[in-house]
């Protein structure tokens, strides 16, 4: 066997594809083989078979033992009703094609909703598949009925009860390693390295958790610990940053030193709330610690005998707060994860209301706002769906009209083989088409040999299906079609007389299928997430650029103007998007990604800081009653100056050309005396902001991998 090969069998997921690979097995043949033999159920017989293909092998429902099959037994009442849509569909083509148009981007666009819905999808999507094909007979609906749920309760005990597999580490269990981390580094800073803190940053990256167990759902729940992972994160990189510099942790003053232990129990006590279930801790003593601690910075500028701070101090200090609210925002949201802080009905969300818009939301509005901010062409996920339900709605219409046996084949080449770019799916479908061609001929000349001795079939279908299920996935696309060729060789062969034609009309309805599906790839959103990540990440940040000098009017206000903060939420909308856009990107084959130029996870560090900026500065800092000339004018002039570039920059995103080289940062301030907290505040949050830029805009005459690690805040 050559090097790759091995490289093969040595990948990290090969023992979870064994794993399901004797599920599905055990669950299909015994549901297939009782149900056919034993009951003289053929049509049950058949449900009860491509149930557990499909939600075991086709689809990717995230989890192990339990959890994946309680997700599998949730999908029992729809996946019924689809089968009897499609039954009652199956009265006309014209209808089938309408009822497979609507189901493929309904369930397509189920991926809104988090990994389990998306997982599920494909699975269910067959089940309407099946049903949907000629003959029409809903005489048969009862049996069809029987075989999937039999089929569908197999396969969850095999899932609960048969190899279930190690349970995957919980997102509330990060989140508190983290917690738990920051909390020893605030304690004890020298004994916590800085790549420690940036290692448990990096272990909350959506990427990095198992798709179970992110809090990716529209729901209140995983809304609220989504932002206590994204406030853990700034935590944490925070403290890296101190310790890599030998910042405020080195004899920090006496109120920052009292704020240091608050933060520090404060994120110990809410580690411990994550691992035992229990509930946070209240965030009223950290929030009333912070205004004394800004009250003290207020008192110290304005009276210079009282120990007045110089700038290096001052600045320590700005860290020092920016620590203490970026805690208090995890521990709010964790206590709204856990219900704490959840309104009454008909109250407000916990203040400020742009930090917490989710808290007294129902949740049919909820799902609402994430529907309506996916509905739209610059979502990839509604990409997705319109490409699926084309490409299905297409190849029913096609298989219908010309009438090809074993039509549902065509379907399920679209539904396999489909990518996201074209030319993915492309090289998928020169693959199919290889192996089923190969797999065809082994098939006929299989049938021919064995002629009509049922009994070897059923031998044959357990080895063989052990075999296929395992080593399709371990060895490509072209081995998974060619021995997935094999089985329904050998299911087929033990309903009816089959004979090698079976084999043929397996490798017309494949290369339909694909040819149908590689059409739709090349006409719908051909280049994948490519363009669209450079749209949203343009998007992205000329909205943040827009918020810089909304945030500094709200607290510079002009003599007798006295603007609210800034609207984040918009923003928010188009981070989600861009999110969602570069998560596509970065799955997409590296051909695609050639010619990436930008640090995308710069552009979403920079989002990130901007809206936490735009919402926490309101919140904790107030209004200074008189602000230095020469302060005003930097703060104002850098903060239009940041809107400028951050425009700038998205304007060069996908330009084929290089840009001009970048500019230097923005400078330090040219005041020297004590000026307000405020003014010290904004121009920690400038000056972080003009770095990033900066980093940007290098990223776009010197490349970096677009998906690698994300540059340090």
């Amino acid at each position: 066997m050559s090097g790759g090969r091995w490289t093969l069998w040595r990948r990290p997921d090969r023992p979870a594809i064994v794993r399901r690979s004797v599920q599905v097995t055990c669950a299909a043949s015994t549901g297939f083989l009782v149900l056919l033999h034993g009951c003289g159920q053929p049509v049950a017989a058949l449900y009860a078979l491509f149930a557990p293909i499909a939600l075991g092998l086709l689809s990717a429902i995230p989890g192990t033992g339990r959890k994946q099959a309680f997700v599998t037994l949730g999908t029992l009442p729809l996946a019924a009703l689809l089968a009897a849509l499609g039954t009652v569909l199956a009265v006309s083509t014209a209808a089938a094609v309408a009822g497979m148009l609507v189901t493929g981007f309904l369930l397509s666009f189920a991926a809104v909703a988090g990994p389990r819905p998306a997982g599920a999808a494909p699975a269910l999507q067959l089940f309407y598949i099946l049903a949907c094909f000629p003959p029409y007979a809903p005489g048969t609906l009862a049996a069809r009925l029987t075989g999937l749920a039999v089929g569908v309760v197999l396969i969850a005990l095999c899932q609960a009860c048969l190899l279930p597999g190690p349970p995957d580490e919980s997102y509330r269990e990060r989140l508190a390693d983290a917690l738990e981390t920051a909390a020893a580094a605030v304690t004890d800073p020298a004994h916590t390295p800085a790549a420690h803190l940036r290692d448990a940053s990096e272990a909350l990256r959506p990427s990095r958790v198992a798709p179970g167990e992110r809090p990716a759902g529209p729901g209140r729940r995983d809304r609220a610990l989504s932002h206590a992972g994204a406030a853990s994160r700034r935590i944490l990189d925070q403290l890296a940053s101190w310790t890599a510099r030998s910042g405020p942790p080195a004899a920090p003053d006496r109120a920052s030193a009292t704020l240091l232990d608050r933060v520090a129990r404060t994120c110990a006590a809410t580690s411990a709330a994550l691992r035992t279930g229990g509930q946070p801790p209240a965030a009223g003593p950290l929030e009333e610690a912070i205004r004394r601690f800004q009250a003290r910075r207020v008192r110290g500028t304005a009276d210079p005998a009282d120990d007045g701070p110089a700038a290096g101090r001052r600045r320590r200090q700005a860290a020092v707060l920016a620590l203490a609210e970026s805690t208090w925002i995890a521990v709010v949201a964790v206590g709204l994860a856990a219900g704490r802080h959840r309104p009454p009905r008909r109250t407000p969300a916990p203040p400020p209301h742009a930090f917490f818009w989710y808290a007294d939301l129902p949740a049919p509005r909820l799902w609402a706002r994430r529907i309506a901010g996916n509905l739209t062409p610059r979502s990839v996920l509604f990409q997705n769906a319109v490409r699926v339900a084309c490409g299905l709605a297409v190849a029913r219409l096609v298989a219908g009209t010309l009438e090809l046996t074993h039509g549902f084949w065509v379907l399920l080449a679209v539904l396999t083989l489909g990518r996201t770019t074209a030319g993915a799916t492309w090289r998928a479908v020169r693959q199919a088409m290889a192996g089923t061609l190969a797999g065809a001929v082994v098939a006929g000349a299989l049938l021919i040999a064995l002629g009509r001795h049922q009994d070897v079939y059923a031998a044959l279908l357990v080895p063989g299906m052990l075999t296929a299920f395992t080593l399709g996935p371990l060895l490509g696309i072209a081995y998974a079609q060619g021995l997935f060729t094999l089985v329904v060789s050998l299911v087929f062969a033990q309903i009816a007389p089959t004979t090698w034609q079976l084999s043929e009309a397996r490798i017309v309805d494949v290369v339909t299928g694909s040819a149908i599906g590689l059409l739709c790839g090349l006409l719908a959103w051909p280049a994948g997430a490519r363009r669209e990540v450079h749209r949203t990440m343009a998007s992205l940040l000329r909205s943040c650029g827009a918020l810089i000098p909304g945030t500094v009017d709200t607290l510079l206000p002009a003599p007798g103007h006295h603007p609210a903060p800034p609207e984040t939420l918009p923003t928010l909308n188009r981070l989600r998007l861009a999110e969602t856009a570069f998560a596509q990107f970065c799955s997409e084959p590296p051909a695609n990604r050639e010619g990436a130029r930008a640090d995308w996870h710069a552009v979403l560090l920079v989002a990130y800081s901007t809206v936490l900026g735009a919402q926490r500065l309101p919140r904790f800092e107030t209004t200074p009653a008189d602000v230095p000339r020469e302060a005003s004018a930097w703060t104002r002039g850098t903060a239009a100056a940041l809107a400028a570039d951050a425009g700038r920059i998205a304007a060069l995103f996908g330009r084929a050309r290089s840009p001009a080289p970048a500019r230097p940062s923005h400078g330090p301030p040219p005041w020297h005396g004590p000026v307000p907290p405020a003014v010290v505040d904004l121009e920690m949050w400038l000056l972080g902001l003009g770095r990033q830029l900066a980093r940007i805009e290098r990223s776009l005459s010197a490349p970096n991998g677009p998906c690698g690690p994300p540059a340090s805040p």
